[in-house]
């Protein structure tokens, strides 16, 4: 098992990618901490977690609250007595383009989108420092690269944002053994995007843009966090990984 041993606490981990990632660090043997708003998904998330055999806990967590977050890790580590792995993974994406951008929406997606997982790293560094180090992941996104003319720029500022805010902090704090890197997948084929997709030219879009010729899946996403949270990426650090059939290769 790659994560045995280890404990997790992963943000925006009651569906998709989330309770994916926290199925497979289960899976591999850590310990997860499904952290997120939504509480009755956030709980039948851990509850299939453990019938499956894992180990995970439901941890109600506003990534936008200070509070919040001291609340969740000081739980981490009174059940725990540490933490090995966080991934930031909540986000959200309110689709107004610039000239339309609501002031008070776009102050909403950096609150979740940059602030949160800042909020996060800056109370997890002690406590993985404190068990000789660990690995921080955040979610960007190909936005987080490029710029997509099918995504609104408000977006993109915080995917930005996020990817170098993840190089800052691998850099700082490789001297306690702390790895950050950032994953950034094209579109993730999910029931948002299937509704979206009765669109046939959003589709076309879409599919058109990546060279293997078909979305990204919850799994493909979750694999690369494994993949990151794992030994096996020991000296991977400041890393910034496309999960994009190739769409950021252009």
């Amino acid at each position: 098992m790659k994560l045995k041993g280890k404990t997790a606490l992963i943000t925006g981990a009651a569906q998709g990618i989330g309770a994916q990632i926290g199925r497979l660090f289960a899976a591999e043997g850590a310990e997860v901490f499904i952290c997120d708003l939504q509480a009755e998904q956030g709980e039948k998330t851990a509850a299939e977690i453990r019938a499956a055999g894992g180990k995970a806990h439901f941890q109600s967590l506003n990534v936008a609250e200070e509070a919040s977050w001291t609340a969740a890790l000081d739980a981490v580590v009174k059940t725990c007595g540490r933490l090995d792995i966080l991934v930031n993974n909540a986000g959200i994406n309110i689709r107004e383009p610039i000239e339309e951008m609501k002031v008070e929406n776009f102050d909403k997606m950096l609150a979740v989108n940059v602030k949160g997982p800042f909020i996060g790293i800056k109370h997890a560094i002690p406590i993985l420092r404190k068990g000789g180090g660990g690995s921080i992941i955040n979610m960007s996104s190909i936005c987080g690269l490029v710029g997509h003319k099918y995504t609104t720029e408000a977006y993109t500022i915080t995917k930005g944002a996020l990817t170098l805010m993840t190089k800052t902090v691998g850099v700082r704090y490789a001297k306690d053994n702390i790895r950050c890197n950032s994953i950034h997948p094209s579109t993730v084929y999910t029931p948002l995007v299937e509704q979206m997709f009765k669109d046939p030219e959003k589709k076309a879009q879409r599919f058109g843009e990546i060279p293997l010729g078909r979305l990204a899946t919850a799994e493909d996403v979750a694999g690369a966090a494994l993949f990151l949270a794992s030994g096996e990426a020991a000296f991977l650090n400041g890393v910034a990984l496309p999960v994009d059939g190739g769409l950021t290769a252009y």
